[in-house]
């Protein structure tokens, strides 16, 4: 009982002080805490401003970011075709195979896509844009881009009315040291549990948010196949029947 009156005495006189004291024209007293230590281990991060350093580029970094930005604002280089060097290639996770696809082939395939004519408020938000700091010459940023089916149609589909909002997609355009695009890498989705796209990035995501998917297992949600969840089983089964020997020996 003497402990709880103690106590209520103390909590009392806290909160008479911090009336009392300010206004009586003084600060009130702090008592600064030892933070915790933080404790860092330098050699698990990568020095980027030597490591960029290392690689020599004759552009710099900011002229590169300009450089990118030019590229994507002229309809992703189809209204400037010169800005695209004759060793150009394109690559998506799905879309131009392993050898991605070439300066003429790409041109063509993009410039006869108008996606705001079907999506007439479409906003790729662009942002991040950063060096590689191991592969000489590349720009990374990302893109969550956003959109609502109500303009010609999507894919020959009737216009939806729905809306899109892709998850996070890293991209990435490489220059050569004349300052021209040598690779253009899109559509790799970041976290697919984001937007409403079906974890889905690049043309497949908005055709899957307004409903309207496309007919092959690269343009749908991922879905585990029946290996893995085979292997999935066993591996929880393995899990229980672990933990159930050791809460025997326990016991």
């Amino acid at each position: 009982k003497k402990r709880r009156i103690m106590k209520f005495i103390t909590s009392m006189l806290v909160v008479a002080s911090s009336i009392i004291v300010p206004s009586l024209g003084f600060s009130s007293i702090t008592t600064e805490l030892p933070s915790a230590a933080i404790i860092i281990d330098d050699s698990l991060f990568l020095n980027e401003k030597e490591a960029l350093a290392k690689l020599d580029f004759p552009i710099s970094e900011d002229d590169l970011i300009m450089k990118a930005k030019e590229y994507l604002s002229s309809g992703q280089g189809v209204d400037r075709p010169e800005l695209l060097d004759s060793t150009f290639v394109f690559m998506g996770p799905v879309v131009g195979g392993s050898d991605g696809l070439k300066r003429d082939a790409y041109l063509e395939a993009v410039g006869g896509f108008k996606l705001t004519e079907s999506f007439p408020d479409f906003n790729p938000r662009f942002h991040d844009f950063r060096s590689d700091k191991l592969d000489a010459g590349r720009i990374w940023f990302t893109t969550v881009a956003t959109g609502t089916d109500n303009g010609i149609g999507f894919l020959g589909n009737k216009p939806t009315g729905k809306s899109f909002r892709t998850p996070p997609q890293a991209c990435s355009l490489t220059f050569s040291k004349e300052g021209k695009v040598i690779k253009y890498t899109i559509g790799h989705v970041m976290e697919r549990s984001m937007g409403n796209t079906g974890g889905l990035g690049g043309i497949f995501g908005p055709a899957y948010a307004i409903g309207k998917p496309l007919p092959f297992p690269e343009a749908q949600p991922y879905k585990p196949s029946k290996r893995y969840q085979l292997l999935q089983l066993v591996g929880r089964i393995m899990s229980k029947t672990k933990k159930k020997k050791n809460d025997d020996k326990e016991e």
